[in-house]
């Protein structure tokens, strides 16, 4: 599994999944379950790897240089 996520991207992704589970504690009712989707972003993230990526061919972080 090859890294396709940025940095950028990857904060974004950490600080969008964060703000997402704070709801679970903020929110009240069913609504605060729908929070649990920022466990998404937050994993996508920190392991900087995005599965839906890979079939539309995006990659976000640059290509690493093989040695010659």
């Amino acid at each position: 599994m090859n890294a396709n996520v940025g940095g950028i991207d990857r904060l974004l992704r950490i600080v969008a999944g964060l703000a997402l589970l704070a709801a679970v504690a903020l929110l009240e009712g069913h609504a605060r379950w729908l929070g649990l989707i920022g466990l998404v972003p937050l994993l996508t993230g920190v392991f900087g790897y995005c599965p839906l990526y890979v079939p539309f061919g995006f990659r976000t972080c640059p290509l690493e240089k093989k040695p010659s």
